[in-house]
């Protein structure tokens, strides 16, 4: 049975993801080293992420082989001290042409900042940038060391179970 999920930590992870985005996509090299890139993305109900990349991307090609990636999201624009960040852990994979059309719907229901909604047709045959859909497993927020709640005195990951 899963622990119900604590409303101020779900609150926070909800907060950076609605608030920023960008988010750091970390994938695996074929030699095990790691590959961290900054993609713009989306969401859906948090439990599922959206960027538009070129299958032909070395961290593209690393979720085709490699489907299991980490992300973190955080707003660098914040005062040390102020920091806020989810970690997450998902499987990854490029949306299938089947699909394209009911995850494009889902994917661009929201997007900001200048970006734009892309088309299937500009996501398949010989278009070179494809849809991804990360399903996430884990969510853990940054807990500051001085938080008056959750704070040890060490700056940690929490993890929030049930999230959401």
């Amino acid at each position: 049975m899963t622990a119900p999920a604590d409303p101020a930590l779900v609150a926070m992870a909800t907060a950076v993801l609605d608030g920023n985005r960008y988010m750091v996509l970390g994938t695996t090299e074929p030699d095990g080293r790691a590959r961290v890139s900054p993609v713009y993305f989306t969401h859906d109900r948090y439990r599922h992420l959206y960027w538009i990349s070129a299958p032909s991307a070395q961290h593209s090609r690393n979720v085709a082989a490699r489907p299991d990636i980490a992300v973190v999201v955080f707003d660098s624009s914040l005062a040390p001290g102020d920091s806020q960040a989810v970690y997450l852990q998902a499987v990854a994979a490029e949306v299938p042409g089947a699909d394209l059309a009911d995850q494009c719907a889902v994917a661009f229901r929201d997007v900001g900042g200048g970006a734009r909604a892309f088309t299937p047709d500009e996501l398949s045959g010989p278009a070179p940038l494809r849809l991804y859909r990360a399903d996430v497993t884990e969510v853990a927020v940054h807990i500051r060391g001085g938080d008056p709640v959750y704070g040890t005195g060490v700056d940690h990951r929490q993890p929030v179970p049930g999230f959401p």
